[in-house]
């Protein structure tokens, strides 16, 4: 009976365990870990995310049944102050299931690709110990995400918010004390510690809508605020979303606040999946869906979010068009599609931009994964080899050396010696230029990498076509410019994918550890031939005419039509989908692969040859190369001058001022003057002093005189027995 009544019910009381379950993976791990092995420890790490996907399965279900109805469950009292009354309450409807799907199932399968990453990286680092600590921090990172999504308030939401900061902060800086080549470097710690800077800026500009939104409307609890936006001026749910975008552009990296993301590569490429994927920067684009009521009342709010999307999509696609790090590419490329996504949102398409964040997550952790998987194979490759090579000169020289085979169990003493190649110079397995050729030598990763990319390109049928094209028709319909900055954003996306697919799989090997690199094993591949399926069939969702996701949101948001004019030919539709928009942006993303086949593709690039490109556009591509120097212009007017007014604050301020003059001067001197000259001298010698050796002296003078009357003769005491009797019967006489 009870069975039967919950499954028409719901699931809804699981909802804690989407917290639970990967906390207990995490300390179990961290309290058995050390008795486990590797295999064990990643079982374990992602049993426990798997658990947190199956519960998000059961509650998008429950939702369902309940016919989209918002069902809540309150674990604890959490705060109850004056008028404020929080509880720790799990909030579950369509919008915080799709997320929790998307964080679970996408997070799960970089749990199990990382167990065969992490079993080779931790070699190549040199230190089997961390594997452990990987997966642990990996399960938190999850935790978080969880309870962001899954909040019923902005303030549990915020409690996630930073838990995921602190997670990006230990996992982008996991190899704290050396680099990516497994040099000693502190590049790992700083790229972790400018991630955590930057997010606490945008964090502080959440924080203070928060101060608002409670002052206006005296709470944090999700219907109540949104209750309550039709009575507030909008001037004042103006600040609270403007500043609310401040944290969204500091988490879903937008400008400006967008630069470190490209740094957050520094952490394992499993990290940097569920990072740029599935977790931390669709953190933003989340919070503005779940804020739809407070945007959809605000249009110039709405224009400005939309705008701020639509620049960061075209700047962080130029510059990926210059990187030659395979991983950066993908990571500018993050930023780009999360610029599709926040000016979705910020129009009000906000089931567009959740499409589009779907499956987003399901190309671009393909397209992380796969780039792990090349750079595993590159130095699997250079591994064998430098062996190769070190034999080849033993049996030169006449003299057997005994050399080690590429066991990965086994070299761990010789990882650093082997991270060079022969002419001593550092070899960087994630440079595009040391590849060429690999789609021979790892013939499952490149085909898997070509289904990533042909999503991402926005290529027919791919997921990236549907969700990429609603985006640019509702921007059509509402912000033509904002469609045009997209829609050429989306031609350097193609480009520089084909850019990368050239340089990465075709031509001959540039390096001798491309010619050798070996395909990455089935605990890595597997997870990637699931995400490459959900690459192409992740269209599916939200086909014109079905609109099955559309639906789905619905039962959360409520969608937002614009009273605009737009031109005829953006009238016409097939089952929602424009023919204009889709051929104009599909013979676009043509095109530019093309181009990038007349560049890359026709003449492939020979080793030590300079790029094609920056021949022809000198220093435009010098700019793209060089990331617009933002860098450098933010560390020459914010951190430098910071850095030079924190040491004048305390070397001039702090030292100088308040430590040698005001405390040793001033207090010190002071206490010192006060203690010897007028308290010691003045008060202590000559006042205390001086009374003290008074009344000795009144004393001494009284003894000598008292010692002359005790003087020891008889006749002097009976003398002055005579006197006293004489003086007392005088006195008896007289009265």
């Amino acid at each position: 009976m009870y069975l039967t009544e919950t499954v028409n019910t719901g699931f809804f009381f699981l909802a804690p365990w989407l917290v639970f379950a990967p906390v207990i993976g995490l300390l179990f791990n961290l309290i058995f870990g050390k008795r486990l092995s590797e295999t064990m420890i990643g079982t374990v790490a992602s049993l426990a995310s798997g658990a947190s996907f199956i519960v998000s399965v059961l509650l998008a279900w429950s939702v369902a049944a309940n016919h989209g109805e918002v069902l809540r469950w309150q674990l604890a009292e959490w705060i109850h102050v004056g008028t404020l009354n929080l509880d720790w309450t799990f909030r579950v409807d369509s919008l915080s299931t799709t997320m929790m799907l998307v964080v679970s199932g996408v997070g799960t399968l970089i749990h199990i690709y990382a167990i065969g990453y992490m079993h080779e990286d931790v070699r190549f680092k040199g230190d089997l110990g961390r594997f452990r600590r990987f997966f642990v921090f990996l399960n938190l990172f999850i935790a978080a995400m969880m309870i962001l999504v899954s909040g019923d308030s902005y303030l549990m939401l915020f409690v996630g918010w930073e838990g995921v900061g602190l997670c990006s902060f230990l996992l982008i800086g996991f190899w704290y004390e050396m680099d990516t080549l497994a040099r000693p470097s502190s590049a790992n710690s700083d790229a972790a510690k400018k991630a955590f800077v930057v997010n606490r800026i945008g964090d502080f500009g959440f924080m203070i809508a928060g101060f608002i939104m409670f002052w206006v409307f005296g709470s944090f609890q999700f219907d109540a605020v949104f209750g309550k936006v039709h009575e507030v001026e909008h001037g004042v749910i103006t600040a609270i979303t403007l500043f609310m975008l401040i944290g969204v552009a500091g988490k879903s990296a937008q400008i400006p606040l967008y630069v470190w993301l490209p740094d957050a590569m520094a952490g394992p490429t499993p990290v940097s999946a569920l990072i740029h994927a599935a977790t931390m920067v669709t953190a933003g684009v989340y919070l503005i869906a779940r804020s739809a009521p407070l945007y959809s009342a605000v249009h110039d709010a709405q224009y400005i979010v939309a705008m701020t999307g639509a620049v960061t999509a075209l700047f962080a696609a130029t510059i990926a068009v210059g990187q030659y790090d395979i991983k950066r590419v993908l990571a500018y490329s993050t930023i780009s599609q999360l610029g599709f996504m926040v000016a979705a949102v910020g129009m009000g398409a906000y089931v567009a931009g959740m499409f589009h964040l779907v499956t987003h997550a399901f190309f671009k952790a393909l397209l992380f994964l796969s780039a792990g998987s090349v750079i595993l194979g590159l130095e699997r490759g250079h591994h064998h080899a430098a062996h190769a090579h070190h034999e080849e000169k033993s049996k030169k020289s006449g003299k057997r050396k005994e050399v080690r085979h590429a066991s990965h169990d086994s070299h761990t003493s010789t990882v650093h010696e082997e991270a060079h190649d022969e002419h001593g110079e550092a070899f960087d397995p994630g440079d595009m230029r040391n590849m060429g050729g690999l789609r021979k030598t790892m013939p499952i990763t490149f085909w898997l990498y070509m289904i990533g990319t042909l999503a991402l390109a926005g290529i027919f049928p791919f997921a990236g076509f549907w969700s990429k094209d609603e985006i640019l028709l509702d921007a059509a319909k509402v912000y033509p410019l904002v469609y045009w900055l997209l829609t050429i954003a989306a031609f350097f996306t193609a480009f520089y994918m084909g850019r990368q697919i050239w340089m990465v799989f075709f031509g001959e090997a540039r390096h001798e550890a491309s010619a050798h690199a070996e395909e990455s094993p089935r605990v890595m591949t597997v997870p990637l031939m699931i995400l490459a399926v959900l690459s192409v069939l992740g269209g599916a969702l939200n086909l014109p005419s079905v609109h099955r996701l559309t639906h789905w949101l619905e039962h959360t948001i409520e969608l937002v039509e614009h009273e605009v004019h737009v031109a005829p030919w953006l009238e016409i539709s097939w089952g929602g989908l424009n023919p204009y928009v889709a051929v104009i942006s599909t013979i676009l993303a043509l095109l530019a692969i093309w181009l990038s086949w007349l560049i890359y593709g026709r003449n492939p690039l020979n080793a030590g040859q300079i790029d094609p490109l920056k021949r022809s556009l000198g220093l435009i591509f010098t700019g793209m190369e060089n990331k617009w120097a933002v860098d450098e212009i933010y560390h020459a007017i914010i951190v430098t001058p910071f850095v030079k007014i924190s040491q004048f604050l305390a070397d001039v301020i702090d030292w100088r001022f308040w430590h040698d003059w005001f405390h040793e001067k001033v207090i010190a001197g002071t206490y010192n003057w006060l203690s010897n000259i007028a308290l010691d001298k003045y008060f202590d010698q000559r006042g205390i002093d001086a009374i003290a050796n008074g009344l000795a002296t009144v004393t001494q003078g009284l003894s000598a005189i008292m010692r002359k009357v005790q003087n020891g003769f008889v006749r002097s005491y009976a003398l002055s027995v005579l006197l006293g009797v004489v003086l007392i019967v005088g006195y008896l006489i007289l009265k």
